[in-house]
């Protein structure tokens, strides 16, 4: 069996969101295998918790990996409020989250004020009462963070009116469902965090819309290999997700010489095999082509897709078929939370090969073992991924993270390339 004992290559993120449920930050959570339980890590030392996290996020996947476009929430304790290493991040890139656990003392006060100056945005964490302690504080941070599964119900609002003359961003934490997303929204917060969001398996009730509908439709007819006079008369049906195919091909795929201009070109210059996957990545974006949102589920449904693909070219490198299939496998494992249809129900409906419904009914074959550990690297079950790595023959602990690490990547550059595009009808 392998040993991922020590070997730090996971790094946790939980989406932070908008009022719009667009995506506007991540929080950077320590996930270390030796302690890692479940979907949380137990902390025996916050400060090499913060540690750890800053290396993962800033040198072993480095910013852009990590990140993205986006900013990166970090713990601060006590001890790393007043560490060197805190003035050497990218203040620009980071929003420094003060723990509840630090104690608002003059020299505290002092420290953070001094980093305000310096340009570093601060929240405080986890507010659940204004008292004179933390009232100093309140002042200077940018972003208050409302732990509102810490208090009773009734107490939410008169909060929320206690804050609001601080005037600073309120961002509500643990939102675990759509009812106290309403409530949030509401009284006026303005931004929002929990599993909510980051398990897109409780992510429900949401229907099936027509430009999704239409994307369902045209995924059967590129997998039955129709005219591409079909297809294309398909796509103009939705000219929003026309201008999305345009915008997804161009940004991602740099290694042609010239910019995709128009749904006939894609065609015929992608091919079915890339127009296939593009179709499947849309099926998460804004079906309006809007350009400012990009869906938290794209970039996990794009990094599952991705990183399945690249382990699955170690499976069977000289095998496209199989590494397609496998892009497809992750791809499309997201798609019950983000259309609220079951996953039977979806494979009904697009002529997929066997393997491929097996891996995503029931984990089956070497594409549900990949599947098992893309979705391990997420939630970081440190005996249940030892297991799955001890069956996958030639992929160890330092594969997967050099894997996981090319994925972020590639999900977090989809979408951010604003190309011109002119659709010839």
């Amino acid at each position: 069996m392998p040993d991922t004992r020590n070997t730090k290559i996971f790094l946790g993120r939980q989406p932070i969101l908008g009022r719009e449920q667009q995506l506007i930050a991540y929080e950077l959570l320590f996930r270390d295998g030796i302690m890692a339980s479940g979907n949380r890590a137990d902390i025996l030392d916050p400060t090499h918790a913060t540690a750890t996290v800053i290396a993962n996020a800033f040198t072993e996947l480095s910013i852009s990996d990590s990140l993205g476009p986006y900013r990166g929430f970090i713990n601060v304790d006590h001890d790393f409020l007043f560490s060197d290493l805190i003035e050497a991040l990218p203040a620009e890139r980071v929003v420094l989250k003060i723990l509840e656990s630090v104690i608002p003392k003059m020299e505290t006060v002092a420290r953070c004020r001094q980093l305000h100056d310096m340009g570093f945005t601060l929240a405080i964490d986890d507010i659940v009462e204004i008292s004179d302690a933390n009232r100093p504080l309140l002042v200077l941070t940018d972003i208050i963070k409302v732990d509102i599964m810490g208090m009773d119900a009734g107490r939410l609002p008169a909060l929320v009116a206690e804050l609001k003359p601080f005037g600073k961003k309120l961002l509500a934490v643990k939102v675990e469902s759509a009812e106290q997303l309403d409530l949030c929204q509401s009284l006026g917060f303005d931004l929002f965090q929990g599993y909510y969001f980051a398990r897109p398996t409780i992510i429900i009730g949401k229907k099936l819309n027509p430009a999704q509908l239409s994307l369902v439709r045209l995924l059967g007819l590129v997998m039955e290999d129709a005219e591409t006079t079909a297809i294309e008369s398909a796509f103009k049906l939705e000219p929003g997700l026309t201008v999305n195919m345009l915008r997804l091909t161009n940004s991602v795929s740099s290694g042609l010489r010239t910019k995709i201009t128009s749904l006939r070109h894609a065609i015929t210059i992608l091919g079915r095999r890339q127009l296939q996957r593009w179709l499947q990545l849309l099926v998460y974006t804004n079906p309006q082509g809007s350009t400012q949102d990009i869906d938290p589920l794209l970039q996990l449904a794009a990094t599952r897709g991705r990183l399945m693909e690249l382990l699955a070219d170690r499976l069977q490198s000289r095998n496209r078929e199989f590494s397609d299939q496998a892009f497809m496998v992750g791809i499309m494992s997201l798609m019950p939370a983000l259309l609220g249809m079951a996953m039977q129900d979806i494979l009904a409906q697009l002529p997929v090969a066997q393997r491929v419904k097996q891996a995503l009914s029931a984990y089956g074959g070497q594409h549900g073992q990949l599947l098992q550990l893309v979705e391990l690297t997420e939630r970081t079950d440190l005996p249940a991924l030892e297991e799955v790595l001890g069956k996958l023959s030639g992929i160890n602990a330092d594969f997967l993270g050099n894997c996981l690490a090319q994925a972020l990547s590639w999900a977090n550059n989809l979408g951010h390339e604003q190309a011109t595009t002119t659709i010839v009808q």
